[in-house]
């Protein structure tokens, strides 16, 4: 008998769906894109229906402490929808189960449906079903988006290619700092209940963390001005962590200009008052729910005069390596030190 125990946190989280999903193999033939992208792809009678889901854990994903019940429920639909649009795709329906603890009454599910109820209407997607149980460990989400792609049209994370630009959409890190502006807040509060929290002049960090957008605008910018990105997939773990899932999958390497990454004026200025280099938040911070993309230099006018779109970097050959360039000149080993659910 094999009493050999491997412990998942030596894994980490993309680590273990690899193993886990290794040995599946796709039986049907309406089943296109597998485990492994930001969601699945399905043909259904002509038409190629995409799929995800995801996973909101109380005190592993949010704090109840300071994430309002009807923002958790908001979120719960972003985080699946932007993986949707980061298969190029529409999301038509959504459903969500939930597992409550005996702390929770109707008044506060009711709150958490009030978001979800809202995010739904925003992205225009129907809310057609769910499940609900109790739970012994607080509350537990678990969202799943269902859409639509017109054929062959989906993007994956595998398919870049050396030359192509590497673009963002948005800005990136203020989600990051907006988490670190609450936690400092929950510690002085836990400290000092009567001290009033500091929360002036931060709306645009704190948004960003308690209540994120999907960027379905970047998904019909494409299809007006006929881009087909070369490869897709949201940044929800941090620039660096994505930036090196897409050179993993496609087999390539990156240059990213330090320069070029695209920060807030708010996200700067927070986090020299927290005394974290920017670029580092940006980088690794995660939660940001913006698109990143790859795209053929030819359709570079495509985006050009595009202020939602930043160009940061270009792929290159696999030997070359995954790298950031500095403002000075320096080259670093991009390295992955966003967020991991198993550590």
């Amino acid at each position: 008998m094999d009493n050999q125990r491997t412990e998942i946190s030596t894994l980490g989280e993309f680590g273990l769906i690899d193993f886990l999903t290794k040995n599946i193999e796709l039986q049907n033939a309406g089943t296109i894109v597998g485990a492994g992208d930001d969601a699945a792809v399905l043909d259904h009678f002509g038409k190629q229906i995409v799929v995800t889901t995801d996973l909101l854990v109380e005190g592993v994903h949010f704090d109840l402490a300071y994430m309002p019940l009807k923002h958790i429920g908001y979120k719960s639909v972003v985080v699946n929808l932007s993986d949707v649009y980061a298969m190029n795709a529409q999301p038509d329906q959504f459903l969500m189960s939930m597992a409550v603890s005996n702390r929770f009454s109707v008044e506060a599910v009711n709150e958490i449906y009030e978001g979800i109820y809202l995010a739904c209407k925003k992205y225009v997607v129907d809310l057609v079903g769910g499940d609900t149980t109790s739970s012994l460990s607080g509350l537990i989400l678990s969202g799943t988006a269902i859409g639509e792609v017109t054929p062959d049209k989906f993007v994956l994370r595998s398919t870049a290619r050396k030359g192509d630009l590497l673009c963002v959409t948005g800005d990136l890190g203020a989600a990051y700092l907006g988490l670190q502006l609450l936690e400092r807040e929950k510690k002085i509060y836990i400290e000092n209940p009567d001290l009033k929290p500091e929360l002036e002049n931060k709306t645009y960090i704190l948004e960003r963390f308690l209540k994120p957008e999907a960027r379905r605008d970047m998904i019909d910018f494409f299809e007006q001005h006929s881009i087909q990105p070369t490869s897709m997939m949201d940044i929800s773990d941090g620039l660096s962590s994505e930036v090196l899932h897409i050179c993993k999958q496609s087999g390539v390497g990156c240059i990213i200009y330090e320069e070029k990454i695209p920060i807030h004026p708010q996200s700067f200025d927070t986090a020299l008052e927290f005394g974290i280099d920017p670029v580092t938040c940006a980088l690794h911070g995660g939660e940001d729910y913006e698109l990143l993309f790859t795209l053929s230099p030819e359709d570079y006018d495509k985006i050009a005069f595009s202020e939602q779109i930043s160009v940061i970097g270009y792929m290159t050959d696999i030997a070359e390596g995954t790298h950031l360039l500095t403002k000075s000149g320096n080259r670093h080993p991009l390295t992955a030190q966003g967020w991991n659910a198993f550590r």
